[in-house]
């Protein structure tokens, strides 16, 4: 099982706004080459390959919370992506929570910026200016 691409499977979000969402991730995703890729009612999945992040109405019908020191983080290729992720965000009603800029203290190739999602979920897009290990 050593040859899967990734730790993880997808991530999956909660919404009160499943439409309101789902505008704001087709939005702010396409500048990093992240497009829908699946959907059912009230869920919507993006992806580069497969979708491995999910927005969604809650399955147990309560309404959607956040959580504290929670956030999703999206791989850019470089600062222009960055910055243009953070822009589409901002245009699409998110709130900045840190402007695109070097983040030394995770690392010294590490550039970010973060903002809220409408629902108030916290999401970075971020470039590692180094080679990445094989």
């Amino acid at each position: 099982m050593t040859d899967l691409p990734s730790a993880l499977s997808h991530v999956s979000l909660g919404t009160n706004d499943f439409d309101r969402a789902v505008a704001f991730y087709d939005r702010v995703l396409a500048p990093l080459g992240i497009r829908r890729l699946e959907g059912f009612p009230g869920g919507a999945g993006w992806g580069r390959r497969w979708p491995e992040f999910w927005i969604q109405l809650p399955i147990d019908g309560q309404p959607a919370t956040l959580g504290n020191g929670t956030h999703v983080a999206f791989f850019a290729a470089d600062r222009a992506e960055v910055a243009a992720f953070h822009q589409a965000a901002l245009q699409a009603g998110g709130r900045c929570e840190g402007p695109p800029g070097p983040r030394p203290q995770y690392g010294e190739p590490y550039y970010a910026a973060f903002v809220r999602d409408p629902d108030g979920h916290k999401i970075e897009a971020m470039a590692w200016e180094a080679p990445l290990p094989e």
